[in-house]
């Protein structure tokens, strides 16, 4: 299989007063194509800020990031804009809805950004997929935080993205609700082939994806998926 991320030697430091804080260290693996992978943490582990260099958000203070073969950290910020825009989507905890637009207008936003001719069908589309056909067209305020949550959902794979960042996505639901996101999110993570790598500190929701990544104070400290044929020379070189 394709590797789809790369993490190589990934550090990241701040200063916090008079001395650097150091937040990840030396963090190298690497995932699949189509892989489910789970990042697990206490709070401060450095999972959140694991998950913003992986797509891009951050940069690091030392170390390499390749997202579907491109080196992240060879590329300026607006580089690494087009090519998050061209291969990922993303679910936040707080939803990130934009609240003047209708849920179908927050779909249709990436695909429009695309220049996309077709965005308002595509985006009714993926509306229907999760379930809100009735509800495209009300403001994220007339919303509950479940329905929200699906409009991120259908948001985040109408492009068909390679890849899928989440950081507890259901941080702000009850137990059912964010359990039927999960379902949904893992539904559409397999329907599209979609490659999933979510934050989060719930080891129920964990379990549901293929492989599990624990960090503690910043370092890996399990990935038992990690294979030969994901050596650090590979990684480096890219083979």
């Amino acid at each position: 299989m394709a590797l789809i991320v790369q993490a190589v030697e990934l550090g990241k430091q701040v200063q916090s007063g008079d001395q650097p804080l150091t937040i990840l260290h030396e963090v190298s693996f690497a995932v699949e194509a189509g892989e489910s992978l789970a990042i697990l943490g206490a709070s401060g582990s450095g999972k959140s800020t694991l998950l913003g260099l992986l797509a891009g958000l951050d940069v690091p203070s030392s170390g390499s990031v390749y997202l579907a073969g491109t080196d992240l950290f060879a590329l300026d910020e607006d580089g690494r804009a087009r090519l998050r825009g061209a291969a990922a989507g993303f679910v936040f905890q707080s939803f990130q809805l934009l609240p003047a637009l209708s849920a179908l207008e927050n779909v249709m936003l990436p695909l429009e950004l695309q220049g996309a001719s077709d965005a308002r069908e595509r985006a009714a589309d993926s509306l229907r997929q999760v379930g809100l056909t009735e509800r495209m067209h009300h403001l994220p305020k007339h919303l509950s935080g479940g329905e929200q949550q699906r409009v991120a959902l259908a948001r985040a794979f109408v492009t068909r993205p390679k890849i899928l960042f989440a950081d507890e996505p259901t941080g702000n639901l009850d137990a059912a609700t964010g359990s039927q996101v999960i379902e949904l999110m893992l539904e559409l993570n397999r329907a599209q082939g979609t490659t999933l790598i979510l934050v989060t500190h719930d080891e129920a929701l964990a379990r549901r994806c293929g492989r599990q990544l624990r960090l503690e104070a910043g370092r890996v400290v399990q990935d038992p998926a990690m294979r030969p044929e994901m050596r650090m020379d590979k990684l480096i070189s890219g083979r």
